[in-house]
């Protein structure tokens, strides 16, 4: 719902629909390497100096890793392995050789990587923040400075240029209102993380740095809107929404429209751990487990064994419920120690997924075999990154030879849209992943926040695709479900629900509003909806005229 409000009001890109009101708090800034640092005097001594920063920064990350759960542990596992990564630690040792100060050899040495994954794109771009995090925590303890942090002492909205999940792993998230960054962008780990964890947040956020330490502000991220002092009128309605929010969690009933059709309400996870909460949060299965973390911090592939006995964990915490199983999705673009592949100019586009089995093939038939060996009719596995239906039946034949019952794939780039009646043909199910369906339609890097309006899932030509999919699904009545960030938007929900899909799978935070929203309309008012959606030729066109024909009910409930 719209607000009139004469305060100032900043705009950026919101994660989620969340929104809070409280202070502002600021993440004090990262020491600097000093101008002109001198070369060390011991040039032994500052290797050993340097060495033990990235140790202990390492072993730091790892232990705050250990106390993490999900998507956030994953994540600083990963930024603790970088830490101890030993091209950069072979980098910085030649420059401090060379006569460099340690900290300006640090602060060169991670601006190089950081310009190599910058350029690299997709995954490795992600890691810039995670890397210039390790960088500032190196930094620190070099100068014997204080790490970047923040003790917050009531409830706040956190700000900052960019937050790395490292950061956000200082916090006491019970404190934590809300996030609000100048940088990023709304697929970075940092704002991933903050949804999974129902934490409003909006990034790339201009002037938020320039707002007083303490001054009020309400943050909307369904709007992306940071109002600065809100009157007593917005705090209130703020207020309310939150009210409205926990009263909606109480709603479990299975996913529906109002007619009675039906629509699984399914959880993404990673681990199984959050195949724990997802059952506390009333999903009625997962819809997406992400098993990279079995693979990105191992040394040597994991075993058969070792992958089946994570698979049986996951599979006893749902009890019963369905479980869709994606097989890896790395490879250029997230390195794999043990199955590096040859440097790619456009790893988005290299080999990545399904396509590891063109040159790494025991790595997917060892990963098909472990859920061969758990698989009983809830497990359901499934492919990333497949273009063609060949690849589909390529992957089907391996996974039902290993014993899997379910078979899919997952559609992410427009081959496989355009032609998914003839892939549907080979596989039970498939799977939207819409933000790289966004990308790769779209051709527009996922981190390019200046060009979040083309990335957009309401682009009609994202739109189109997704029609098409879930079309192929009825004709061949088999299901198409919808596993990116779009299943969580309660708006884009009625969408997809009239396009025809017949599953959405999310982070378990978004789960109340999303059933809130389909158990308010009929299927026909969600076609029509869709249909609305469908008629713009721009993004934001097609959002407002699917926002016209939903109940105004759910509109002021929702505060869509």
């Amino acid at each position: 719902m719209s607000v009139t409000t004469e305060a100032e009001t900043l705009v950026g890109i919101g994660v989620g629909r969340s929104c809070a009101v409280a202070p502002i708090a600021f993440v004090h800034a990262a020491p600097k390497a000093p101008a002109n640092e001198p070369a060390p005097a011991d040039v032994e001594a500052a290797l050993t100096t340097v060495q033990d920063a990235f140790d202990a920064v390492s072993a730091s990350l790892q232990a705050r890793a250990d106390a993490a759960s999900g998507g956030l542990a994953e994540v600083l596992q990963a930024t603790a392995l970088m830490a101890g990564d030993v091209s950069l630690h072979g980098d910085v040792k030649n420059r401090v050789t060379a006569g460099t100060g340690p900290a300006t050899a640090v602060t060169e040495a991670v601006a190089g990587f950081a310009a190599m994954f910058e350029a690299a794109g997709g995954y490795l771009a992600e890691r810039v923040t995670d890397l210039n995090s390790v960088r500032d925590r190196v930094v620190a303890r070099l100068l014997g400075a204080e790490e970047p942090g923040l003790t917050l002492t009531e409830r706040s909205v956190v700000a900052a240029e960019d937050l790395s999940p490292a950061d956000t792993a200082t916090l006491d998230l019970d404190l934590v209102a809300g996030i609000v960054t100048e940088l990023g962008g709304p697929t970075g780990h940092t704002a991933i993380i903050a949804g999974q964890l129902g934490i409003p947040c909006l990034v790339r956020v201009a002037g938020i740095l320039e707002v007083a330490e303490g001054t009020t502000v309400a943050v909307d991220a369904s709007s992306g809107e940071v109002t600065v002092e809100p009157d007593a009128a917005l705090q209130a309605t703020y207020l309310a929404r939150v009210e409205a929010e926990a009263a909606l969690a109480a709603d479990t009933a299975p996913g529906a429209t109002s007619d009675g059709h039906a629509i699984q309400l399914l959880a993404n996870i990673g681990t199984p751990v959050d195949a724990v909460r997802a059952v506390a949060a009333h999903a009625e299965g997962v819809g997406l487990f992400r098993t990279e973390v079995l693979f990105l911090d191992a040394t040597d592939a994991p075993t058969a064994e070792d992958q089946a006995a994570t698979y049986r964990e996951a599979i006893d915490a749902l009890a019963g419920r369905k479980l869709v199983v994606r097989t890896i999705d790395a490879g250029a673009d997230k390195p794999l120690a043990f199955a590096t592949q040859l440097d790619e100019e456009n790893p988005a586009l290299g080999v990545r997924g399904f396509r590891l089995a063109r040159t790494l093939p025991d790595l997917i038939d060892t990963q098909v075999t472990a859920l061969g060996t758990v698989a009983d009719d809830t497990v359901w596995a499934m492919a990333p990154m497949i273009a063609t239906p060949a690849e589909a039946k390529d992957f089907a034949s391996r996974a039902r030879i290993a014993g899997i019952g379910k078979v899919g794939v997952m559609v992410e780039v427009p081959a496989a849209a355009l032609r998914a009646e003839a892939i549907l043909t080979e596989v039970d199910f498939v799977s939207l992943g819409t933000n790289d369906l966004a990308q790769y339609t779209m051709a527009t890097d996922r981190l390019r926040g200046e060009l979040a309006d083309l990335l957009s899932p309401w682009q009609p030509a994202v739109l189109e695709l997704v029609r098409a999919t879930a079309q192929a699904g009825v004709k061949l009545s088999k299901p198409v479900g919808v596993c990116g960030e779009s299943a969580s938007d309660p708006l884009m929900a009625l969408v997809l629900t009239g396009l025809g899909i017949t599953s959405l799978s999310m982070s378990p935070g978004a789960l109340p509003a999303v059933r809130y929203a389909i158990r308010h309309h009929t299927q026909a008012q969600c076609e029509a909806i869709a249909a609305a959606a469908l008629s713009q030729d721009e993004a934001a066109p097609a959002r407002d005229a699917a926002l016209a024909l939903v109940e105004p009910q759910v509109r002021e409930t929702l505060g869509l």
